[in-house]
């Protein structure tokens, strides 16, 4: 079993509730716009941390993560791209990659708002977007996902708010 923390679009500001909220997990994701080293040296102290380059990214985030990942996680084949759309909306060339890769769990991040949600036309399939957990975007609260992935499932998925944007610490 693997507990996951899910977050999305920080944009260089990294809330110190994140570290209570992720005590207990085993990896950190982070599906892109990080928007500083900081960000990342702060989490990778922490957990052991996945991500993906964001369009605020800049050039040495870009050459430090891939703009996409695939793994397996406990038997679970994700697939972590920024710019990724939604069901039936995907972005450009995603529904392709969706096809090619074959992932039980995609992830993206970029529109600040959180989904999760499956797609029935790639069953077994479930889409996460976390939301924004920074301070800056249109979004109105920050937010993150938990979960688990036991045994080629995942479970026990909880969304977390850590406050309306600008307002939380």
């Amino acid at each position: 079993m693997k507990k996951i923390g899910l977050l999305s679009d920080t944009h260089a500001y990294l809330s110190p509730q994140i570290f209570n909220y992720f005590q207990d997990c085993d990896e950190i994701w982070h599906a892109g716009d990080i928007g500083s080293e900081q960000v990342v040296d702060k989490l990778e102290a922490f957990k052991p941390l996945r991500a993906v380059y964001g369009n605020i990214d800049d050039a040495n985030m870009r050459r430090r993560f891939p703009e996409s990942l695939v793994f397996d996680c406990e038997g679970v084949k994700v697939f972590i791209t920024h710019i990724g759309g939604y069901p039936k909306r995907y972005a450009k060339g995603i529904t392709d990659q969706i096809k090619s890769i074959k992932p039980q769990l995609f992830i993206c991040g970029h529109s600040h708002i959180l989904r999760v949600m499956p797609d029935t036309r790639f069953e077994p399939f479930l889409y996460m977007n976390p939301g924004a957990a920074g301070k800056h975007g249109f979004h109105q609260v920050a937010t993150l996902l938990r979960f688990e992935i036991t045994n080629a499932k995942i479970q026990n998925l909880e969304v977390i708010e850590l406050g309306k944007r600008g307002s939380f610490t």
